[in-house]
């Protein structure tokens, strides 16, 4: 069979960005009419303004990410089993009954080198410390267990940083379980990339999938759309969140970026860092964790809002255009629109939805249904990809059409208000709430 021709990273950004604009270009023209008679009613600037945000904008995100997904091939691995050590950080805060299963499969990792684990006990009341040292004991793990008493995951894990003794480490959540070839493969990533590599994020999707509503929701969003998105984010090489559920770590970059600041998003925040000095950030599909996701609609609304005010506070530490790549301003860059469109959807589309329902079809329409090829074809591609992950990992695709059809068509519903929220929680710099 002939080698497949390479692509560059740089000439794939423009076929993407190429893609897009075509895409735009023809939702441009279709739309006159839409323009015409939206205009009537409020106007031509804010009926351009309004078209832009709930129709052109989102369409030009989709047709960006389809079109990189189709693009991306993952490179084999060069080192594919490594055997250098590694430390597993762990931030826990009354995990008593989760501790022991996360190191129960921390043991079971098929992986050649030595793993030492180090728990950072964050205050808590329920005997996490002793559940955790009798399980590192059964289980013979090289463990480590400290306390950090003032409440924060990155006081937590800045107190476990200086215990690290490895070159590489990987940040776990205390109720994420790792899939027995986790660290291996994301070993193996880091270890095959360029040295300007600092950091690896794993591929996390939902443990709880099956306990209600929201957890098969999520599920969905896990598998198709955040996937997705670091899958097109790793491509260009600057995965914007090595999230703290599950990433791999250089040590050394890490400590100059000067570990995790006071932060509700630190993960965030420490991903920006570390990009904006230099390092690049990868996206492993087949490092997979399952961790476990808010149950409730009030948890879930506290969490999402919380990410929203995380990437807030990438951007006020890092501003997009002090990034040093032109692929790194404009993946950042996309952060300053993403609120933008969550605000016209919340109190522009939303509302314009009801005034379809009463047969007013001045926003939603006929013509904003162009976007909906797009994301079909966007979760698609995404889908047959992850069955290509799952089958190489002996993993199963669980059956979930209720979540799927809850996914398309109202999950954005409750996203982008929730994400509203959180935006004006930060602008406001009110009261930070984790659970």
């Amino acid at each position: 069979m002939p080698a497949r021709r390479y692509v560059p990273v740089t000439a794939k950004f423009w076929i993407t960005q190429a893609g897009a604009l075509t895409w735009v270009a023809i939702s441009v023209i279709l739309s006159q009419p839409w323009l015409h008679d939206l205009s009537q009613v409020v106007g031509f600037l804010p009926a351009l303004l309004i078209i832009t945000f709930v129709a052109y904008a989102p369409g030009y995100l989709v047709a960006f990410l389809a079109v990189g997904l189709l693009l991306d091939r993952q490179p084999p691995f060069k080192v594919a089993d490594p055997d250098l050590p590694v430390t597993i950080l762990i931030a826990a805060r009354n995990e008593a009954p989760n501790i022991g299963m996360t190191l129960r499969y921390i043991a079971r990792q098929e992986y050649r080198g030595p793993i030492a684990v180090i728990l950072v006990d964050n205050g808590s009341t329920d005997g996490t410390t002793d559940v955790a040292r009798a399980a590192a004991e059964e289980l013979k793990l090289d463990f480590v267990c400290l306390r950090e008493e003032r409440p924060g995951k990155n006081f937590a894990l800045n107190a476990g940083l200086p215990e690290v003794k490895t070159p590489y480490f990987m940040t776990l959540d205390a109720d994420t379980l790792l899939h027995p070839l986790a660290v291996k493969h994301i070993m193996a990533r880091l270890l095959s990339s360029p040295p300007d590599v600092g950091a690896v994020a794993g591929h996390v999707l939902v443990r709880n999938s099956r306990e209600n509503f929201w957890t098969r929701v999520q599920e969905w969003d896990y598998f198709v759309g955040i996937a997705s998105i670091k899958r097109m984010q790793g491509l260009y090489q600057g995965t914007l969140v090595a999230q703290g559920a599950f990433s791999l770590y250089k040590t050394e970059a890490v400590r100059r970026a000067g570990g995790w600041l006071d932060a509700i998003g630190e993960d965030i925040v420490l991903t920006w860092k570390l990009l904006e000095s230099g390092y690049r950030v990868y996206f492993e599909p087949t490092a997979v964790a399952f961790t476990t996701v808010p149950s409730t609609g009030r948890h879930f609304f506290r969490q999402r809002s919380r990410w929203a005010r995380g990437m807030f506070e990438g951007i006020r530490t890092v501003y997009p255009w002090q990034q040093p790549t032109y692929l790194k301003k404009f993946l950042t860059g996309v952060d300053l629109v993403i609120p933008v469109i969550d605000f016209f959807y919340t109190l522009v589309w939303i509302p314009g939805l009801v005034l379809a329902c009463f047969g007013k079809y001045y926003i939603v329409g006929p013509y904003t249904l162009l976007v909906l090829p797009l994301n079909v074809a966007m979760t698609l591609i995404m889908y047959n990809y992850q069955k290509k992950v799952f089958g190489r990992l002996d993993l199963r695709v669980r059956k979930n059409r209720l979540g799927l059809l809850a996914y398309v068509l109202v999950y954005q519903l409750i996203v982008s208000p929730v994400s509203v929220w959180g935006y004006i929680q930060e602008l406001l710099q009110m009261r930070r709430v984790w659970r």
